[in-house]
C-alpha cells in the first residue's frame, strides 16, 4: 500500500461546495466576534523556520483573546512551561498561524488564520490583566481568514456530553513526569505546583 499523491486526492474527495468556500471570510464579523467573546479555550498552531510544527492549548476567562478590530486579535500569554515553542516559531519563522476556538456546549468551532507578532508594550500588557497579573507578552494577530467549522468532529466525539472519564484511570501529571524523567514524585509535584501557582 502506497501513500497518496496530490493527484490522487481529487479521486477520493469531491470539490467543496460554493457555500463551503464562501464561508471563509477575510475578517472577524459579528458572529465570529461573539464566538471569540464566549470562548475560554483555543488551540494555537504555528510552524517554525525548520518546517517543524507546534499546536499549543491556550485558555482563560471567556473572551480572554481580545477582538481589537476586524483584522486584529490580541492574545495575552500567561505563565507556562517556558518552552515558548509557539513564540519561537512566530519570531523565527514566517509568523503564519492558525487558531481554533472552542465554546463549551457548542459543537461548531471557529478557525482563524493570520500572521502573528509578539509584543511587550507596557500599556498593552497593563490593559490585559487577568488572575491579578499582566501577561508576560501579547501576541498580535493580523487576521487574514476566519470561518466557522461544522460540528461533526465534536458531535462524533461527544465532547460536551456529561459522560466523563474518571480521573483515577490516568496517573497524575506528577506520576507521569516521574515515570518519564526519573524525577521523584514529590519533586515532580513541587515543580507542577510552583508552575500553577505563578500562573494563577
Amino acid at each position: 500500500m502506497s501513500d497518496l499523491a496530490a493527484s490522487d486526492l481529487a479521486k477520493i474527495y469531491p470539490a467543496p461546495t460554493p457555500r463551503v468556500v464562501a464561508k471563509a471570510r477575510p475578517a472577524i464579523d459579528a458572529h465570529a466576534k461573539k464566538f471569540i467573546g464566549m470562548s475560554p479555550f483555543c488551540v494555537l498552531a504555528t510552524s517554525g523556520s525548520d518546517g517543524s510544527v507546534d499546536a499549543s492549548p491556550r485558555g482563560g476567562n471567556p473572551g480572554f483573546i481580545h477582538v481589537a478590530g476586524p483584522n486584529l486579535l490580541l492574545m495575552p500569554d500567561r505563565s507556562g512551561n517556558n518552552r515558548i515553542d509557539s513564540f519561537r516559531n512566530i519570531v523565527e519563522g514566517s509568523g503564519f498561524l492558525q487558531l481554533i476556538f472552542f465554546v463549551p456546549g457548542i459543537d461548531e468551532t471557529l478557525r482563524v488564520g493570520g500572521k502573528g507578532a509578539v509584543s511587550v508594550d507596557p500599556e498593552l500588557m497593563a490593559s490585559m490583566i487577568e488572575f491579578g497579573k499582566p501577561p508576560r507578552a501579547v501576541l498580535r494577530i493580523d487576521v487574514r481568514e476566519a470561518y466557522f467549522h461544522c460540528g461533526k468532529a465534536l458531535m462524533r466525539s461527544k465532547l460536551w456530553t456529561t459522560e466523563r472519564v474518571e480521573r483515577s484511570v490516568m496517573p497524575s501529571i506528577g506520576e507521569v513526569i516521574h515515570d518519564q524523567t526519573g524525577l521523584g514524585e514529590r519533586e515532580s509535584q513541587a515543580v507542577i505546583y510552583e508552575r500553577y501557582k505563578t500562573q494563577l
